[in-house]
């Protein structure tokens, strides 16, 4: 079964792999794949739980490599990783509407590009005011150029 791995930049989905596996590979290739679409990762916060494809000495040293801050809440503790949960939710509600599974890993990937895509680029976000997430990053940018 194609497993999806993604990684969230601020309020966009920034970098996604797919795979049949769940090794640290798969969550390396997120993580570059976000790297190439954001140009640098410089100064991000990437947080997840404790399992052992974040916490591998591997996946540790792209962290560091890229500049991003690894953030682990407390293990066991499920209000901790709320927010990313209820997006996995949707996701894989939208994606897979009530199917169990993608039919072959390339139909799960044309699925996520088509999603990520909507997502970045016309779903409204209620935590970012009602706008697409491409919107309030380029609003963002502009705020904190003009802040310098």
């Amino acid at each position: 079964m194609p497993r999806l791995c993604r990684c969230h930049c601020r309020s966009r989905w920034g970098g996604w792999a797919v795979a049949d596996h769940m090794r640290t590979a798969l969550v390396e290739d997120a993580l570059k794949a976000a790297r190439a679409e954001r140009g640098s990762l410089r100064g991000a916060v990437f947080h997840s739980d404790h399992g052992s494809t974040y916490t591998s000495k591997d996946y540790v040293r792209l962290c560091t490599d890229f500049g991003v801050t690894q953030s682990m809440g407390a293990i066991g503790s499920s209000a901790d990783n709320a927010l990313a949960e209820s997006f996995n939710a949707s996701l894989k509600r939208e994606l897979l509407a009530g199917a169990p599974a993608f039919a072959d890993q390339a139909s799960a990937y044309r699925t996520a590009f088509r999603w990520a895509n909507r997502y970045n680029t016309r779903r409204r976000n209620s935590a970012i005011g009602n706008i697409a997430p491409n919107t309030y990053e380029a609003a963002y940018s502009t705020t904190l150029a003009e802040a310098a």
